[in-house]
């Protein structure tokens, strides 16, 4: 008896581990068709001298977005709708013209000693009097606003940041992590116009470091045109410590920004005044209408359709100056060819008759290195509800290494995989320990990280609608946002590394019983 037992326990195991092994197989076999010649093959498309740098609203970022959608077409992918794989949406092109900033009689310059970005109205300010309130906050635990009756038309400075003890623990949060005063950029403007303040100046401690890069952001800036995107509508100006100096100097006791940071941080408590200082401020913005074009191919589920696995990458770029090519083969042609491999991949499976049984939606971005402009808009007008969708999987520049892995290719920066499920964490790490060996980095993870990369790609608007997401992404390199970010200097071979991590992720997230659980609440 025992021994035949014990030959039925083999029997059955052995039939189980077959399965296993054919299903395992399967799964290879699909996730093999994502190889370095064909992403070389894409990318050479993506990145080429005909797509001119696929500026949003542009020619080749129109000619980029047909080539895309034709993609999908030939692999079989589902058209959202009657219309095509085209989800067009509407922005205005915004030009600062006309910026004059003085105080006291001195004039100082945009990117040199402010910035702002240009999503008010046409301003003009002229007054004699600057309001010094703290950082902002109106909070129960903190609250720089005991005194609202000062506060109306006036420009006010602010603080960036929070308060934060000797030991580097906000007052607020009572942790070394901020809160959402800190990273919730709305909450303090929001704040501020609910005062009565007519404008804000924030002296922000990061200037130095965000000034060239956001130069570039807003060289040409786009908002899009539809009806929330001025809710606030209060003019908005990021100050250098110099400029902020010069505003508080007729102050005797805080005649320096810093001096009043220090002396808030050090007690927990509020500092407000008003002082003398004449400010005059003139800024015209104009705008262009213009169309855009978000891609989305569409792979039906089975027994799970109702419920929607999003798998994202931008396509647009930087465009043409003059006669110069912005190509973005890393940013984001390297994200876009493995969008259109990923999709090849989930494809062929569903032919074979090993679809998904959760509906996968492909979606290639326009518009975000305008501002996230067409996640922004898919969010807002989403085709499936945001609701009954599980995740969204990201992947924008991963096919070049940075200088913190130099010699070591098989890595990746994996953001915001735990800030929402802690399933979708582990699954990601059980994929990769089972079958791409890549090393996992989650140094941006870190939310007092200055970059702050959670908050600069497309993911940002799912996770914003509390839709778990995973970023994938290589790091910053010498060529970032230049005309040298060229095909000849991408890592295939890393490319189909990571690929194959998110397919074999996203193929997890499709077919498992259970969807993944929003469970977690990080900073």
């Amino acid at each position: 008896m025992l021994k035949n037992s014990i030959t039925f326990i083999f029997i059955i195991f052995g039939t189980v581990s077959g399965l296993y092994s054919q299903t395992d197989s399967l799964l290879t076999n699909y996730a093999n068709t994502i190889n370095s010649d064909d992403l070389y093959k894409e990318l050479k498309i993506i990145a080429s001298k005909e797509f001119e740098g696929r500026e949003t609203g542009k020619p080749g970022q129109k000619k980029a977005a047909q080539y895309i959608a034709d993609n999908f077409k030939s692999n079989g992918l589902v058209a959202f709708n009657n219309e095509g794989y085209l989800q067009q949406f509407p922005a205005i092109v915004q030009n600062p013209f006309n910026v004059k900033f003085t105080v006291n009689g001195k004039n100082f310059e945009l990117f040199k000693d402010f910035y702002f970005f240009p999503e008010f109205s046409d301003t003009t300010i002229h007054l004699d009097s600057i309001l010094f309130v703290g950082y902002g906050i109106n909070d129960s635990l903190y609250c720089d606003y005991s005194n609202k009756s000062i506060c109306r038309n006036k420009v006010a400075i602010i603080l960036s940041g929070e308060p934060i003890d000797k030991k580097k623990k906000s007052y607020l949060s009572k942790t070394e992590y901020m809160s959402a005063w800190t990273y919730n950029w709305k909450q303090k403007l929001t704040t501020a116009k609910a005062m009565g303040i007519q404008a804000l100046l924030v002296a922000d401690d990061e200037f130095d470091f965000k000034k060239d890069m956001i130069k570039q952001i807003t060289k040409q800036k786009m908002i899009l045109d539809i009806d929330d995107n001025n809710d606030i509508n209060l003019p908005v100006f990021y100050i250098s410590s110099q400029l902020a100096n010069e505003l508080l100097k007729n102050n005797r006791t805080y005649n320096k920004i810093k001096k009043a940071r220090k002396k808030i941080n050090s007690s927990g408590k509020s500092v407000s005044f008003i002082t003398k200082s004449k400010i005059d401020i003139d800024v015209n913005i104009r705008g262009e209408k213009i169309q855009s074009e978000n891609v989305i191919g569409y792979i039906e589920g089975s027994d799970l359709k109702d419920q929607i696995l999003v798998i994202s990458a931008h396509y647009d770029h930087l465009g043409k100056k003059d006669s110069v090519i912005y190509y973005g083969a890393d940013d984001d042609g390297s994200g876009t060819s493995a969008l259109l491999e990923l999709a090849q991949a989930f494809s062929e499976a569903k032919k074979d008759g090993n679809g998904p049984r959760r509906s996968i939606l492909f979606i290639a971005f326009a518009g975000e290195e305008k501002g996230l402009l067409g996640s922004k808009y898919y969010t807002r007008f989403p085709l499936f509800s945001l609701d009954s969708t599980v995740a969204d999987l990201n992947i924008d520049m991963i096919g070049r290494i940075d200088t913190a892995h130099h010699g070591n290719p098989d890595y990746v920066y994996v953001i915001g995989s735990d800030k929402l499920s802690s399933d979708l964490h582990k699954i990601n790490e059980e994929k990769n320990n089972t079958y791409t060996h890549l090393q996992l980095d989650y140094k941006y993870d870190d939310v007092n990280d200055p970059n702050h990369f959670y908050y600069r790609s497309d993911h940002y608007n799912f996770a914003k609608n509390n839709v778990p997401v995973i970023f994938y992404f290589n790091g910053v390199h010498a060529d970032y946002h230049k005309p040298t970010d060229t095909i000849d200097k991408i890592n295939f071979d890393k490319i189909e590394k990571i690929s194959r991590l998110v397919f074999y992720t996203a193929w997890e997230l499709a077919n498992r019983d259970e969807r993944i659980k929003v469970d977690s609440n990080k900073p």
